[in-house]
């Protein structure tokens, strides 16, 4: 298994703006990394010879080649949670057919790239779980019309290449996937209301009390105001096994085990949660990924309490997003540190680099190897630190 390369991933968003699976894959400036080493490399990550498969019900996307084949499915990845990704016009012919045929027989999801292709055949895409074609490519609607012909009525249509979301609505409409790398990196979509809502004013509240290590009973009478946001809040801290040997039910009981800093950790993934807007849902896992990812890797090089800072920025670096303002205009509501601030705003100072970084892994044209140098960090400690982010983000009960 090579260590010198960098994961990157990519989330796949459903017609309903869900996030169902991630595409993992080599970041692109990355000569001679191989499928099989990848798959090794997710199955070393996310697999645990006591607990089994880390990542309880998430799925993911693979890219693979057919000499590779053999190789990953040697791996202990579970099949019903991978789905391979292969060229379509690789698989074309008799034998290829056989090959897919094969691959679904054991369990596998079997993703065609390039269905669209000339020359591939409704018998080939008949084995697929998934068509992929290139959603930036000109004459779309022509080849989809083409590829939907071929394709079963349970067979999913993903476009890579999708960078509005705008465009991203129109393909929701026709019931069509999209990857969202460069969503991400898109302006802000459109929302009915901006700023914070009301059970945002509540959390800030309570972010505030905690910052100044208010009095307790001042803690318990704000959250009395929104039982939902109590729930919620010891649902997302009791989820994730702190191995506390009890359950946090109170304000009370979560101060005197975890401490004001770490509680403040939680309040701010439950202010980004509770964004009203109707594209939250991408956008809130990315930056609890991205939280955690940050968060990991500030503990190769920081103090635990600077880390758990890291694991904040990595929240709110998609607040102007959730919120529907600028960055400057959410952080002028917010009660956060200038270091926060500037991490969130240039990604520079102490935290900036980190989140920079995790951000990276984010992009198939990014330049982790660069910014994990800059860090001292080798491509297999962000690697394990990513891997190890996304499986405590889908163990979380939202």
């Amino acid at each position: 298994m090579s260590l010198s390369h960098f994961l990157v991933r990519t989330a796949l968003l459903d017609p309903a703006r869900k996030v169902v699976a991630h595409r993992f894959a080599w970041q692109r400036n990355a000569p001679g990394a191989s499928d099989d080493a990848l798959a090794l490399q997710l199955a070393a990550g996310l697999h645990d010879e006591d607990k089994g498969w880390l990542l309880a019900d998430g799925h993911l996307i693979l890219p693979a080649t057919p000499a590779a084949l053999e190789a990953i499915v040697a791996t202990p990845l579970p099949p019903a949670a991978l789905t391979l990704s292969l060229d379509a016009a690789t698989l074309q012919g008799p034998q290829g057919q056989g090959c897919a045929a094969e691959l679904r027989r054991k369990g596998y999801g079997l993703a065609l790239r390039d269905a669209d292709a000339d020359g591939i055949d409704a018998a080939l895409c008949g084995h697929a779980t998934q068509l992929e074609l290139d959603g930036a490519a000109a004459g779309l609607s022509a080849r989809l019309k083409r590829v939907a012909a071929m394709r079963r009525p349970s067979t999913r249509i993903a476009l890579p290449g999708i960078g509005v979301w705008a465009h991203y609505d129109t393909c929701a409409k026709a019931g069509l996937h999209v990857y969202a790398d460069q969503l991400l990196r898109a302006p802000a979509p459109p929302q009915d209301a901006r700023g914070l809502n009301a059970s945002q004013t509540v959390i800030l509240q309570l972010m505030e009390l905690v910052n100044r290590n208010a009095d307790l009973r001042e803690l318990e009478a704000v959250l009395k105001r929104d039982p939902a946001i109590s729930y919620k809040l010891f649902r997302y801290i009791n989820s994730v096994g702190f191995g506390l040997g009890a359950e946090i039910n109170s304000i009370r009981h979560a101060v005197t085990l975890l401490g004001y800093a770490t509680l403040n950790r939680w309040l701010a993934l439950l202010l980004a949660t509770a964004s009203a807007s109707e594209y939250a849902a991408p956008l809130m896992k990315t930056a609890i990924i991205r939280g955690r990812f940050a968060e990991l890797l500030g503990l190769y090089l920081l103090p635990r309490n600077e880390a758990e800072n890291l694991f904040v920025a990595g929240m709110f670096s998609m607040l102007d997003r959730l919120l529907g303002m600028t960055m400057d205009e959410a952080l002028a509501q917010i009660p956060l540190s200038e270091a926060l601030c500037q991490a969130l705003l240039s990604r520079q100072g102490i935290y900036g680099p980190f989140l920079a970084l995790a951000e990276s892994c984010e992009q198939p044209d990014g330049d982790s190897a660069a910014q994990a140098d800059a860090l001292f960090l080798s491509a297999e400690q962000v690697n394990r630190a990513h891997l190890a982010a996304l499986a405590w983000a889908q163990n979380l009960k939202l």
